[in-house]
């Protein structure tokens, strides 16, 4: 029986603990302290939710006001120091506030331009105070000694160099999703960018093309006469440029990049007298091979006897003039690194 009265008082003891802790925190010791702020600054924002117009704009405003001078107050009466920095936690706590406030949007609140600045504005948040002597309503503005001002400025100079490493972050990402194929290309070299996956790429916009591209081409030919074919042919250079502006127009709509890629076509002869049609997709961008690259798909065209909705088999045309085409192409687009050859 003794020890579950021990027991007890034990456990009523840490609850009382633990109430003190929280009413210390939650109870301002008096009217003028950073709990006053935090309750003024949820107070306006629930009054806000009522009010309409600029009227609840400026209520908002003042919210925030209030919660980020409270979050400074708090977070300086014991502060803890970032390490390796004389720059307090709370410093850090009330630039993110200040960022998400001044260049926030209504919907999430946090864009790109809250997380670049936030380093800088925490940093000169740390500064402010060294050009101020005392505290409360007696402090006045003093000059900084000299191991102090170097110390603000190599705090500042490093919080901007960072704020500039995470622009140049979200620059890159946003470079690589209005121009996706930048991601095929070889970043061995380059100081700033490391890709995590050493497997090699191919520009899937590029095969994306050919492969909407074949299937018009086909139609274009498959079981037409052998003299219009070549005829066509003859003009490659027009109906498949014209072709694949469509194609490249229609996929790539969504993408900046669709200025920087180019259908030009190849026509060879061969022994039996057909031809081998290669469709290129040339990527005009920036590349790390001074002669960039571009993809091939080629199609084998050959005459075949019979008529144009039931060819048979390849013939000579000299001896079959009835003949319509047969076109077959490859499954898979080529990558080849280099300038394509020059046209016949």
């Amino acid at each position: 029986m003794n020890f579950l009265f021990k027991d007890l008082f034990g456990l009523v003891g840490i609850v009382q603990d633990v109430y003190d802790r929280i009413r210390k925190i939650l109870v301002p010791p008096k009217a003028y302290s950073w709990q006053t702020l935090i309750y003024l600054s949820v107070y306006s924002w629930i009054l806000s939710f009522f009010a309409i117009g600029y009227i609840q704009n400026i209520i908002a405003f003042f919210g925030w006001l209030f919660l980020i001078a409270g979050t400074a107050w708090y977070t300086t009466d014991d502060p803890l120091r970032v390490p390796g920095t004389f720059m307090p936690v709370g410093a850090v706590i009330t630039g993110f506030l200040v960022s998400v406030f001044a260049f926030g949007n209504q919907d999430n609140g946090i864009t790109s331009r809250t997380i670049v600045l936030w380093p800088t504005i925490s940093a000169l948040i740390t500064a402010i105070p060294e050009f101020f002597e005392g505290s409360g309503t007696d402090s006045k503005a003093q000059i900084p000694k000299p191991e102090v001002r170097q110390r603000i400025t190599v705090l500042v100079a490093s919080s901007m160099v960072l704020s500039c490493w995470i622009q140049f972050y979200f620059v890159m990402d946003t470079w690589l999703k209005e121009y996706p194929s930048l991601l095929a290309d070889d970043f061995q070299r380059s100081t700033f960018v490391v890709r995590m996956d050493k497997a090699e790429k191919i520009p899937e916009n590029g095969v994306l093309i050919l492969d909407r591209l074949q299937p018009i081409v086909e139609a274009e030919l498959a079981g037409k006469p052998w003299s219009q074919v070549e005829r066509w042919l003859l003009d490659a250079k027009t109906q498949v440029g014209n072709l694949g502006n469509q194609v490249i127009n229609k996929t790539l709509a969504e993408y900046e990049e669709k200025e920087l890629w180019r259908i030009e076509p190849r026509v060879v002869n061969t022994k039996s007298g057909g031809y081998i049609l290669d469709l290129l997709s040339i990527w005009e961008g920036p590349s790390s091979n001074s002669k960039g690259y571009y993809l091939k798909k080629s199609c084998r065209i050959e005459p075949v006897a019979g008529s144009i909705n039931n060819p048979s088999t390849t013939v000579n045309l000299s001896d079959n003039k009835s003949a319509v085409a047969e076109i077959e192409c490859d499954r898979l687009s080529k990558f080849i690194a280099g300038a394509p050859p020059p046209q016949q």
